[in-house]
């Protein structure tokens, strides 16, 4: 998935169905000139239904449809016969999308699981036909109820990435050269910050055919959790994510003070996400010469106490064979 197909945040109009009319009909046929009451319902009106898909990533495709109407039930008929139900919309969309009233800003669902439905827009009700009207004081109602309109709602469908692990770093961490080399993703690298402005997937291949989803998040600065920058729309991104790998490069000046800023920016955002599984690597290790490398080990092993660190390097790939096993691990722990 490339960066310019990845959308994770877009507004849409919906309309469900009216409903069909109910019929005034009476019963009529040779001999019977005076049939009692015999007019069908009306069929309600379409749905406007949103369903999880597994196999979408992106809420890119609403680029080219943002308005969704559903089809009119259809009038009721003689022989009480009922009219036809309009047509759903099935609206399909990627697992992590919380759907939104754009007016209220309220979250009305959030579809987590494959095939998972919800109704959103629901369509209107048919209405009766007169032969539900018929009473011992009135034996030929000559009225049917109209079919009920269907409603319009302004909605916005907001992505929360569902990935095994998830890559938080300050900007220019490495996150998108791990990603590159660990899957077959393909994400924007440059050697300056914010290279990456929208989140990047890859599939880790693991041993024996196995497998994990790993997600290269934009890089967080201080303040992300109060809106600044991109923030918070990087880090809704996190919260769905299993696993959270902390990205740090080796020449940091403060390893543990770099940690701990990212850390409480996800706090700030959401107290929950400090329960979350993490890991930290110490990217970039290939600047280091066996002295530096020796040194700064036995410092973080005092600063990182309690906390699980590991040296990489994207370029040289060295500890990434060790990364996928301590993740691997925490994944099914």
């Amino acid at each position: 998935m490339t960066e310019g197909n990845f959308s994770d945040y877009v507004s849409i109009h919906a309309t469900s169905g009216n409903g069909g009319k109910g019929s005034m009909h009476f019963h009529r046929e040779k001999f019977i000139t005076k049939g009692g009451p015999d007019g069908g319902d009306g069929g309600r009106g379409g749905h406007i239904i949103f369903k999880g898909d597994k196999n979408l990533w992106t809420l890119f495709h609403f680029k080219f449809k943002r308005h969704f109407k559903a089809g009119h039930g259809e009038h009721g008929s003689k022989s009480r016969s009922s009219g036809a139900q309009g047509e759903d919309v099935i609206v399909k969309v990627p697992l992590g999308t919380l759907i939104r009233d754009k007016n209220t800003n309220e979250i009305l669902h959030e579809i987590v699981d494959d095939q998972e439905e919800f109704l959103a827009v629901e369509g209107g009700m048919g209405g009766r036909g007169n032969w539900h009207f018929k009473s011992s004081t009135n034996q030929t109602p000559r009225y049917a109820q109209p079919g009920k309109e269907g409603s319009e709602q302004a909605l916005v469908l907001e992505l929360k990435i569902l990935a095994d692990v998830g890559l938080v770093g300050f900007p220019n961490a490495g996150k998108s050269t791990l990603l590159s080399v660990v899957t077959s993703a393909k994400p924007k690298i440059g050697d300056y910050e914010f290279t990456t402005l929208k989140p990047n997937l890859g599939i880790v291949e693991y041993r024996d055919y196995r497998s994990f989803v790993m997600a290269d998040i934009p890089g967080i600065i201080e303040g992300a959790s109060e809106g600044k920058g991109l923030g918070h729309r990087f880090l809704r991104h996190i919260e769905r994510n299993s696993i959270l790998l902390y990205l740090i490069a080796a020449d940091a000046e403060d390893i543990r003070k770099e940690f701990e800023v990212l850390r409480n920016e996800l706090i700030q955002y959401n107290p929950e996400l400090v329960d979350k599984e993490y890991l930290v690597a110490i990217s970039k290790s290939d600047l280091l010469d066996e002295e530096l490398h020796a040194e700064l080990d036995k410092e973080l092993v005092s600063t990182m106490e309690g906390i699980p660190y590991l040296f990489i390097s994207s370029v040289s790939q060295s500890g990434l064979r060790k990364l996928k096993d301590m993740l691997w691990k925490k994944l099914n722990e």
